[in-house]
């Protein structure tokens, strides 16, 4: 893999990470007074969030790159871009609606239902037990860890240029899937199809957690391309290419995270499907990108 080059700009060096990010920033911003009607919440506020969010992430970069230590410039650097990529997604989310006012829910429905002949989350019922509900819990929420566990094992392993890599093509994905809710909106099998899970999710701990994240923290929407399916492929094509023990370890918890999707009825199975092409498409786009971010930098 080519290292990704990077430039100076008022004497912050930016890299296509950055630009990523802030290109994404700077687009949600400029779709919010388009249709303010169809913002979730004060489309003003959006705008201030997202000014305020892509400063405080520069001032967080400046400050990595004036420090002299290797280890706190690391710290720093993966910390902002891992939450301000957390931030972008939750701007998206409130711009779901800006080009079609109405959720797509019925066409994911009426697709699955001819290809399959089932509604995939309702027909998972027949399997769910206690202890498989933990293990697919678990699943769901150790993705969260990885995300850094991951960046840390890389850099002590390769180094700073290889960690830029894997935060650049995680962006990527997860910018992908932020636009892929504004194409076409879907609320989600828990919102549209709620009635029909006629079996509970009993479980334990990590149930526990799952339950409390999908009470508190999800909202309608947020579901094609799935960004949990596509983030972790992603994580574990990184894991093949810098630590292949981390890959072997990793298989048994992405192929269940997929699954975990559908039966925690956290997506549609087409979500899971479209979330796993955004990785592939990420895979085949970022090169492209890079090289042209590369050439580029050398013409300013």
């Amino acid at each position: 893999m080519k290292a990704i080059a990077s430039r100076t700009f008022l004497g912050l060096r930016i890299n296509l990470t950055d630009a990523l990010i802030l290109g994404a920033l700077g687009l949600y911003t400029l779709l919010a007074p388009l249709y303010p009607s169809r913002v979730r919440g004060s489309w003003w506020g959006l705008i201030l969030s997202n000014a305020a969010a892509a400063l405080l992430f520069v001032g967080v970069n400046i400050i990595a790159q004036r420090t002299a230590s290797r280890h706190l410039r690391f710290l720093l650097r993966t910390l902002s871009v891992q939450l301000i990529l957390l931030y972008v997604y939750s701007a998206s989310l409130r711009l779901q609606l800006i080009f079609f006012p109405q959720w797509h829910d019925q066409v994911v429905v009426d697709l699955e239902a001819a290809i399959l002949g089932v509604q995939p989350t309702v027909w998972i019922q027949r399997y769910i037990t206690p202890w498989l509900t933990e293990w697919m819990m678990f699943c769901y929420v150790f993705y969260v860890p990885v995300y850094p566990i991951l960046s840390l094992l890389i850099y002590r392993r390769h180094g700073e240029e290889q960690n830029e890599d894997y935060l650049f093509y995680i962006g990527l994905a997860i910018v992908l899937c932020t636009l892929g809710f504004m194409m076409f909106p879907v609320a989600g099998p828990m919102r549209h199809i709620g009635d029909l899970h006629t079996v509970p999710l009993h479980g334990y701990f990590f149930t526990a957690v799952s339950e409390l994240i999908r009470g508190r923290v999800h909202t309608p929407g947020g579901t094609i391309p799935s960004i949990h399916c596509a983030a972790a492929t992603i994580m574990w094509w990184t894991a093949y290419r810098y630590s292949r023990p981390a890959f072997f370890v990793l298989a048994p918890v992405i192929l269940s995270l997929y699954v975990s999707t559908v039966y925690g009825r956290f997506h549609y199975a087409f979500d899971v499907l479209v979330g796993i092409s955004a990785a592939f498409l990420t895979m085949a786009l970022g090169p492209v990108l890079i090289k042209t971010w590369n050439r580029f930098r050398l013409k300013c």
